[in-house]
């Protein structure tokens, strides 16, 4: 998902994006969901977040 498209679906979350970086700012999504804000601090072998929207992106960043 490119930044302006998540930087939209924060802004409809009530999360204030404009300084945030990509990281950060899927950490608020995920924190706003009810969810672990893990993205890119797990191992991919440990990640149990298999509903995860994210989860793609993540992988990749770790």
């Amino acid at each position: 998902m490119k930044m302006q498209e998540i930087k939209s679906m924060a802004m409809s979350m009530g999360i204030k994006a404009l300084n945030l970086k990509k990281p950060e700012l899927l950490r608020a999504i995920q924190r706003a969901e009810g969810n672990t804000d893990c993205f890119g601090r797990v191992n991919p072998a440990q990640c149990d977040q298999s509903g995860c929207l994210w989860k793609k992106d993540c992988m990749i960043a770790v």
